[in-house]
């Protein structure tokens, strides 16, 4: 049996709860094109959740909750330029690939061809966890920055957490220049805690992008925040943003039942627990069979880079030996270890994993290393 540790689907991909729950849903359809209960119902679940969500608005994607977040921003402040750092995925949305991290580093791919220099002539970019680069960006952009977007713990650079006071810092600076915060915590809500990396770090932004977790896997996304800034979005206002498929009952199901499950208790506690064994027992492996390595986690999040470290950014990232990398991913897949396929991807652990799927997997990792 193969161990997946990279994916979506935090409670396992075919938890029995979830998968009832689904058939139940399917006897009475599968997509209205009309709003329906669950999403009431879901919507209640995560504004009690995510201490920033006052409203919220569902889609389909993490993809398409960043690129309605980014029309709000504007439309709210009336401004039109967006800082995101260096290494952070938003989606695949035109103005968001720019240094983008995720695929689009592990292809060695800058930007994207298709995407016009108009599209990513108002993102401004830094280096994560560099604030006096921030600073310097909203002083050369003075009224003109709309908000500030981030992977509150990076995901998509592999895994790399703030430092201390760097999201304060970032808190202090939107407040200053009347921009908005928003955490893109697509891997990191639901996950690193239940009302995600907010909660985590006690830090509130404006506005939220969330995917992935809420729909147990069915594609799903999220956007939400402030009442007054969502309140921009129609019919409450004049920003539009719609789809048909948006608020899929399947979807809200899965996503119900999911967070019904996280909120068991012990839940967490289990998810740090395991990860934590995971990552040390990576670390140790590889500094036993001579491989500098450096790594961390939270929660059910965590990361294992192939160099000294340590990494704080994207460029500290690319210090890693990433034919190394390649070479434990074929490794660890050949023994039937499905690790996240990009040394710029963070890996997820879920309650589905056993104690004895860690120590299977470290087991691969010995014979692995051992052989690199």
């Amino acid at each position: 049996m193969a161990i997946n540790t990279w994916g979506p689907a935090i409670c396992g991909h075919a938890h029995p709860e979830v998968i009832a729950a689904l058939h139940e849903a399917l006897e009475k359809g599968t997509s209205f094109g009309a709003p329906c209960v669950l999403e009431n119902v879901l919507a209640e679940m995560v504004i009690d959740a995510v201490p920033s969500i006052e409203m919220v608005r569902f889609v389909n994607s993490g993809t398409e909750a960043c690129m309605a977040v980014l029309r709000l921003m504007r439309a709210f402040t009336g401004r039109e330029k967006a800082i995101k750092f260096e290494g952070c995925y938003h989606g695949h949305a035109d103005m968001f690939l720019v240094k983008a991290g995720s695929g689009v580093a592990t292809l060695g791919l800058p930007d994207s061809p298709g995407v016009p220099k108009s599209a990513t002539s108002n993102t401004l970019t830094a280096p994560f966890n560099d604030l006096e680069a921030v600073k310097a960006l909203f002083e050369e952009n003075h009224d003109q920055i709309a908000g500030v977007i981030l992977e509150p713990v990076v995901g998509n650079a592999g895994f790399i957490p703030p430092d201390a006071g760097f999201l304060e810092g970032l808190r202090e600076l939107t407040h200053e220049h009347g921009a908005l915060l928003v955490f893109d915590e697509v891997m990191t809500g639901f996950r690193i805690a239940y009302g995600g990396a907010q909660e985590k770090f006690g830090i509130t932004p404006d506005l939220t992008t969330l995917g992935k977790v809420i729909g147990g896997g069915l594609p799903v996304g999220a956007y939400g925040g402030r009442r007054d800034i969502m309140s921009m979005v129609a019919p409450a206002g004049p920003m539009y943003q719609a789809g048909t498929l948006s608020g899929n009952p399947l979807a809200m199901t899965a996503g119900i039942k999911t967070l019904e499950l996280l909120q068991k208790p012990g839940t967490y506690e289990y998810l740090d627990r395991i990860t934590k064994k995971l990552v040390n027992g990576l670390l140790q492996i590889a500094q036993e069979t001579g491989h500098a390595a450096c790594g961390g986690s939270i929660s059910a999040m965590f990361g294992l880079f192939f160099t000294a470290g340590p990494v704080h950014n994207y460029e500290d990232a690319k210090k890693s030996d990433l034919a190394k990398f390649a070479r434990f991913h074929r490794g660890m897949l050949e023994r039937g270890i499905y690790l996240a396929p990009s040394q710029f991807e963070a890996g997820f652990t879920s309650l589905a994993h056993t104690e004895k799927d860690i120590d299977q997997t470290l087991e691969a990792a010995r014979d692995v290393m051992s052989q690199l």
